[in-house]
């Protein structure tokens, strides 16, 4: 049986989340092999590498980035810096399925970061959606209770540096191609982390490390290259709910790798924030098909 592209972009996402987290996973165990800036860099130099054949194969760089966008996408560079410090700083020191559970809250912060800085339309619906996420976050996060990890404020700053990286990606123009900027954005990461590892011991390369950091590459190429798939198929409404299970990846991968299962409040806190999110894709998707009758009604 033939699949439908609804199915496909379902697949293609799940393998983008799938690919993120087991790279996430990777990252995580090289936290008593690597000091953090040491990983970053490393990681970033083979992920360039990747990147950068793969976008000179899809003539990326003719087309490259337009003159006008060059601010925005050094705007994006230092947003995706900020997110990729915190986030790895975050994994190395909680378990994966916290650090994934607060991500999750990313549709949610960039719902309401368009409605403040795009002037983007968001009702009292979802902006109630947006609010009992939030709630979902505290929970995992629970500052100043038992159970607290400070570390969980870093993985709340990453959200905070993802969202604006998503907001600035919108302003891009049509004429600047993605692959030229995920290869601009990777490289001034692997950049600004080979400088801060200047100031700091290098601890020798293992056959594990070497292994650990060539997975991460491989993963996180592969989550790039199924989420810009992804966008080119299906029905995004449809496919957009598909990015929650990587709590599902993580949640697998952090019991059999690292022997962590979160505690009753923390899967609370996840399933609102998942609920909250699927339930502003179903909003979303609602008002775009109000949105197109009306368009194709007669007479207006």
């Amino acid at each position: 049986m033939a699949m439908n592209d609804n199915t496909r972009g379902a697949l293609l996402m799940m393998g983008s989340m799938g690919a993120f987290t087991l790279n996430d996973a990777a990252m995580k165990a090289l936290a008593g092999d690597l000091p953090l800036f040491q990983a970053i860099f490393l990681r970033g130099l083979a992920t360039s590498l990747l990147i950068g054949l793969l976008a000179w194969r899809l003539g990326a760089f003719r087309s490259g980035i337009a003159r006008a966008d060059r601010g925005l996408v050094a705007l994006r560079i230092g947003a995706e810096i900020g997110a990729a410090y915190f986030f790895i700083t975050a994994l190395f020191n909680m378990p994966l399925a916290n650090a994934t559970a607060i991500i999750q809250a990313l549709p949610l912060t960039v719902t309401l970061a368009g409605a403040v800085f795009l002037g983007e339309a968001v009702g009292w619906r979802r902006l109630s959606a947006i609010l009992v996420g939030m709630i979902g976050v505290l929970m995992i996060v629970r500052p100043g209770l038992e159970g607290f990890n400070s570390f969980s404020l870093y993985a709340l700053a990453a959200v905070g540096f993802v969202t604006a990286r998503d907001i600035v990606t919108r302003k891009l123009s049509a004429g600047t191609h993605s692959f030229a900027v995920t290869f601009a954005t990777s490289l001034g990461v692997a950049a600004f982390a080979g400088v801060a590892a200047l100031g700091s011991s290098w601890a020798p390369l293992t056959a594990q490390s070497v292994m650990l950091l060539g997975a991460a590459s491989v993963f996180v190429m592969g989550g790039y290259l199924f989420s810009v798939m992804v966008m080119r198929v299906g029905d995004i409404a449809f496919v957009a709910p598909f990015r929650y299970t990587a709590l599902i990846w993580a949640l697998v991968l952090g019991l059999l790798v690292f022997g962590d299962w979160p505690d009753a409040v923390t899967l609370t806190g996840a399933a609102i924030i998942v609920g909250s999110g699927l339930y502003t894709f179903y909003r979303e998707r609602n008002l775009s098909r109000s949105g197109a009758k009306a368009t194709a009604r007669p007479g207006t």
